[in-house]
């Protein structure tokens, strides 16, 4: 096996627990939430928006959190959520262009 495609191999690896995040439907609906709203939300009113209690709101946002796809900000008692999709991003994004050079579909290999 080449060392290109260890690398490859490698990156989807590193992007499953990405991926994984993304596959439930609450989470995809609190992160264009959030999209929405630049300054963040706290746990009621993200609740308030869904469909779910505070607990099960909570326990998305932690996973969200772990992911790297927010960010909690105190604002007195209270935590607010901000997205912070930059890093997990620019992860996926890097996994496609080696996917894409791999498959000689592009001619930029940013590996």
């Amino acid at each position: 096996m080449s060392q290109q495609t260890e690398h490859v191999l490698q990156q989807f690896k590193d992007c499953i627990p990405l991926l994984e995040v993304l596959t439930d439907e609450n989470r995809q609906a609190i992160i264009m939430l959030l999209a929405q709203n630049k300054l963040g939300l706290n746990v009621n009113t993200i609740s308030g928006h869904m469909n779910l209690s505070r607990p099960a709101v909570s326990h998305h946002l932690k996973v969200l959190k772990q992911s790297g796809y927010i960010k909690a900000e105190k604002k007195g008692v209270e935590n607010y959520y901000v997205l912070t999709v930059r890093k997990p991003l620019e992860q996926l994004k890097s996994l496609i262009t080696s996917v894409e050079y791999a498959c000689n579909l592009s001619d930029d290999p940013k590996t």
